[in-house]
């Protein structure tokens, strides 16, 4: 039995991923404790796992919705500002607080989210193995591939290297005060400097949600990078009510913006418009968000809900209509179900890239958003055999990567040899 510790951000695109990862390790006899904001306790605790807060003054319970309220108003270039500077008021926090508490649990090996910027460096210092998880779009550096919060398409043309490369020292620029909190601490704590963006990822094992056939041709990924699929568990989530007994019976076409950019209501507006006259029963989930009676009567009269079981309602959809966040993405094509992506802000016009990249779905860009376009879209989607092909095409590639058992025996040997982990495509 080993005690693992996982940081992640407080937010449910990434607790829900690594709290599925814990809740398996678990289930095979490990004790897993959840170091974090305060507003990750219930996840952590719905999933059987131990909690210990950091943060307590500097984001008291309910700090990360308010947070999330503000960026959910905000798109674009923007939300990208704003998320670096929350971050780093998180990374300033972790790098503070997570090392006496990772000692006082006695952890003895990290699971760390991508996004987790410091965890690696509180791992070094505690001189903890640690395993790093891509919850969002793969952080990985390349110069073959767009920087991940843009909408580049994938082009092996010199002149998109020469794009890239530029794309990804801006994207230094605008992260340089996250970066800064971690290199005054690895100066603090005498730990070597790190050379490259990617030097902060585990040379162990690194696991990611996407399966390899949905991403763009890489070259520079290190042997121990691992692509195993999504990591979703609805035993894992806490549970949320749906009238089930509301359904038709028609196709059912799902549409959510996720829970961190669903305050924008108009989109939802949109939606409603778009669906309005189709062949099809428009289920729309607030993401907590918002609250159902917020929303004005909408056309169609579609079924909306502040909250939505995700996993059971993507086993009936035909479509879903998504912000393009990548557990969404991932659970609709682990279903083989195509996609509408609408994507807002940080990842999620990479992760639109690859679903059009892919031909799971077609991309609306929220600056062109109209009923008109996105009707179109739909359409064409369900339609169109090809996207419906393609998505399943990609369900089989999401079987066979292996998912979360398959992350997990990884997480083992890592723990179990303390030496890195070779993939089975290196």
């Amino acid at each position: 039995m080993v005690h693992f510790g996982i940081l992640c951000p407080a937010a449910s695109g990434h607790l829900n991923p690594m709290t599925a990862l814990g809740y398996e390790l678990r289930q095979r006899g490990h004790q897993v404790t959840v170091v974090g904001l305060l507003d990750a306790k219930s996840k952590a605790l719905a999933a059987g796992l131990d909690f210990r807060a950091i943060g307590e003054v500097a984001f008291p319970l309910g700090a990360i919705p308010k947070g999330v309220a503000k960026l959910g108003q905000l798109e674009g270039l923007a939300a990208f500002r704003y998320t670096v500077e929350f971050f780093k008021q998180v990374t300033l926090t972790l790098l503070q607080e997570a090392p006496a508490a990772l000692q006082s649990a006695g952890v003895k090996a990290l699971l760390i989210d991508q996004t987790s910027f410091g965890g690696s460096t509180v791992a070094e210092f505690l001189d903890l193995p640690f395993i790093s998880v891509c919850c969002a779009l793969m952080l990985n550096r390349d110069p073959n591939v767009p920087p991940f919060n843009t909408a580049w398409n994938y082009h092996a043309a010199g002149w998109a290297r020469l794009r890239n490369q530029l794309g990804h020292e801006l994207m230094s620029r605008i992260a340089r005060p996250i970066v800064n909190e971690v290199v005054a601490y690895r100066q603090r704590w005498n730990l070597p400097a790190y050379c490259h963006p990617n030097d902060a990822f585990s040379h162990l094992a690194q696991l990611c949600q996407q399966p390899a056939e949905f991403e763009f041709p890489r070259q520079h990924l290190p042997a121990c990078f691992h692509f195993t699929g999504p990591y979703s568990n609805p035993a894992s989530r806490e549970p949320s009510s749906f009238p089930f007994e509301q359904l038709t019976g028609k196709p059912l076409i799902y549409a959510s913006l996720g829970t961190v950019q669903n305050q924008l209501l108009g989109t939802f507006q949109v939606i409603a418009e778009a669906c309005d006259g189709l062949d099809a029963q428009l289920v729309i989930a607030l993401g907590g968000g918002s609250k159902p009676e917020s929303l004005p009567a909408l056309p169609g009269s579609p079924l909306v809900v502040e909250y939505a079981p995700q996993l059971e309602l993507l086993q009936r959809a035909t479509l879903t209509i998504t912000h393009a966040g990548m557990n969404t993405t991932l659970e609709s094509l682990a279903n083989g179900v195509p996609m509408v992506a609408i994507p807002i802000a940080n990842d999620q016009p990479g992760v639109a890239a690859r679903i059009a990249w892919t031909g799971t779905g077609e991309v609306v860009p929220l600056k062109r958003l109209s009923s008109s376009k996105l009707r179109s879209a739909i359409q064409r989607v369900l339609s169109e055999e090809t996207y419906r092909e393609n998505a399943l095409r990609m369900q089989v590639a999401i079987r066979q990567a292996g998912g979360i058992k398959r992350a997990i025996d990884i997480v083992e040997q890592v723990v179990a040899t303390g030496k890195p982990v070779r993939s089975r495509l290196s």
